[in-house]
């Protein structure tokens, strides 16, 4: 029973922590509460939400959720993405938002938790990085485009990003300069002084100038909006909630997309550290601890939480040796709420709307984008459907754009097939040569004698692909005997079973003959079981054998055995390479790609 539970229940490691794991633990833990406080107001600035339950956010659910994921390092909380989602998606609509988002955090808990119970985490691998960096391009073009009005404080309009980008350029004329100057020279001052600073320092000394800012020269008076205009920053620890689900059947399509979002992005954000540290990761395990930190976050006044990558990785640079690091971050943000709400009230929304266009700068990843375009037609196509989704519909509809999307070209990739002709060359070796591809001089094969090599899984989703090549070369009157290689096949199912099969009936009624050769045991075995060893006679069925290709020997023996008289009439035997090749018996014929 430990040994099934001991994956959900990681903070047992703690065990091994010592004094110098205690003091770099210490040391991340204030570099990434540094990092925290003006992230946390800012998110839920995105989100539409009251300033405190970004600071909520990155409190109990980042305790709870260092404890129980599997990674040491990934710092749970409130992220830009999932911030974007609440804002954008049909909670929003509601009479009380902030209510709906705690619903919300429920619903991704208890969705999290199941899927990892479930040992689901693998499915987050289906869905293709070219999907992840269009939303997060396009989330990122929509963040800044979204604090364009609190950069100028102007009025905002909701809608797609036209329809956001024209509604504040009719506006942009009453711009107020002093906002407009804050939000610009805070962007400004936290570009300069991570060239110099670690990240995080460049967001706190920004955002600590602006309260100072507003402290000495009195901002709010000169018009400036301040977070304690939208909603003061109480000082108490996270309140009690109770969860609402009044509105049910608006909340749970919502609640799958932010499970989605945050377990893509959180699942990344793990590995991405794990290859750095050397830790093994349990995905089921991640799941398990997003959804423990959401259920925290919905009973603690939060909005749904996600492993946040800046903070992570400022974590993990900070010296962090143990998840008592994201547990004191946690537990820092406590005392931030009890003793230091006041000074984040004086916090200006220019200022935050700076920082959160460096971070829409951050989001999109020009170096990605530029190989993600210079790729295949695959990449390029989930990715640009990925970023127009994100702009075009609500942030939701958009994530199921996407997920559809990696579907699609995951059943495309699935179901092929590689078909590939062998031909012999003059040194009586095996060449794959592409169907439809131009044939080298050097290569020849028997015009009455073709071998297919099939390769790839052989389900139903592939039936249509196995059976086009199969008669591609019956098509060929001059082909009397057809082999087909299956050494590199795998999955055989009923329907494709059938297709075999069915080929080899119609080869048989027309005097014509197919072979199989290059089973495994593991393929001979499903033959048997759906009934393809009953339809083809034994003397066509040659399973793989011990030694280089002395299966496909012999089935191009009996290939010649079935040809007989026919093919000494049409052809030079001599000179034929089929012949050549069943006589070089002695000899280690390779494959050749």
């Amino acid at each position: 029973m430990l040994a099934y539970l001991r994956p959900y229940l990681p903070f047992t490691d703690l065990s091994e922590m010592d004094g110098s794991t205690l003091r770099g633990d210490l040391v991340a833990a204030i570099a990434v509460t540094v990092m925290s406080v003006p992230q946390g107001v800012a998110y839920a600035l995105i989100a539409g939400l009251p300033p405190v339950m970004g600071l909520y956010a990155g409190a109990l659910p980042a305790i709870i959720g260092s404890l129980f994921r599997s990674s040491r390092h990934v710092v749970t909380g409130p992220t830009n993405s999932l911030s974007l989602l609440m804002a954008t998606s049909a909670a929003a609509q509601f009479d009380d938002p902030a209510a709906a988002a705690i619903a919300l955090a429920l619903l991704v808990g208890v969705f999290q938790l199941g899927a990892g119970l479930l040992k689901l985490g693998g499915l987050v691998d289906y869905i293709s990085t070219a999907v992840v960096t269009g939303y997060i391009t396009g989330a990122g073009v929509l963040i800044g485009v979204g604090q364009l009005p609190n950069i100028t404080q102007t009025d905002s309009m909701k809608g797609t990003i036209v329809h956001r980008l024209w509604g504040w350029a009719q506006g942009a004329a009453d711009a107020d300069l002093t906002s407009v100057a804050l939000g610009l020279g805070t962007a400004v001052a936290i570009l300069g002084i991570r060239r110099i600073a670690p990240k995080g320092v460049g967001a706190l000394v920004a955002i600590g100038g602006g309260i100072v800012l507003s402290w000495t020269l009195d901002l709010g008076g000169l018009g400036v909006t301040l977070v304690r205009d939208l909603a003061p920053v109480p000082s108490a620890l996270p309140p009690i909630t109770v969860p609402h689900l009044d509105h049910l059947s608006e909340l749970v399509p919502v609640a799958i997309a932010a499970m989605v979002l945050s377990l893509v992005e959180s699942t990344s954000v793990a590995r991405a550290l794990a290859a750095k540290s050397g830790q093994r990761l349990d995905v089921s395990a991640e799941f398990t601890g997003m959804g423990l930190a959401n259920i925290a976050a919905a009973f603690f006044g939060a909005y749904p939480v996600s492993g946040s990558l800046s903070r992570s990785a400022l974590n993990h640079r900070a010296g962090a040796h143990t998840r008592l690091a994201g547990m004191l971050s946690g537990a820092a943000m406590l005392l931030v709420l009890l003793f230091f709400g006041p000074v984040v009230d004086h916090t200006p929304i220019p200022s935050l709307a700076g920082l959160l266009l460096v971070v829409a700068y951050d989001l999109v990843d020009v170096s990605t984008i530029k190989h993600l375009l210079k790729g295949g037609h695959q990449d390029r196509f989930a990715f640009l459907g990925t970023v127009v989704g994100t702009w075009a519909l609500p942030l939701d509809q958009a994530i199921y754009l996407g997920v559809g999307i990696s579907i699609v070209l995951f059943l495309r990739r699935a179901r092929l097939l590689m078909v590939r002709e062998l031909w012999i060359d003059e040194d009586l070796r095996l060449h794959e040569v592409d169907p439809d591809g131009a044939v080298p001089e050097r290569l020849t094969h028997c015009r009455h004698i073709h071998i297919l090599h099939i390769e790839g899984p052989l389900f139903f989703g592939a039936a249509n692909e196995l059976n086009d090549a199969l008669h591609r070369e019956m098509a060929n009157p001059e082909v009397k005997v057809l082999i087909v290689r299956l050494k590199r096949a795998q999955g055989l199912d009923f329907t494709t079973g059938s297709v075999l099969t069915q080929a080899y009936d119609a080869m048989q009624s027309q005097g014509r003959h197919l072979i199989l050769v290059g089973m495994r045991e593991a393929m001979m075995t499903r033959m048997e079981n759906i009934g393809v060893v009953e339809e083809i006679a034994d003397d066509d069925l040659f399973p793989t054998q011990p030694g280089w290709f002395v299966a496909m020997n012999e089935a191009m023996a009996r290939a010649l055995e079935l040809v007989g008289d026919e093919h000494s009439d049409d052809t030079d035997c001599h000179r034929c390479p089929v012949v050549r090749y069943v006589e070089y018996r002695q000899g280690r014929p390779r494959m050749v790609r």
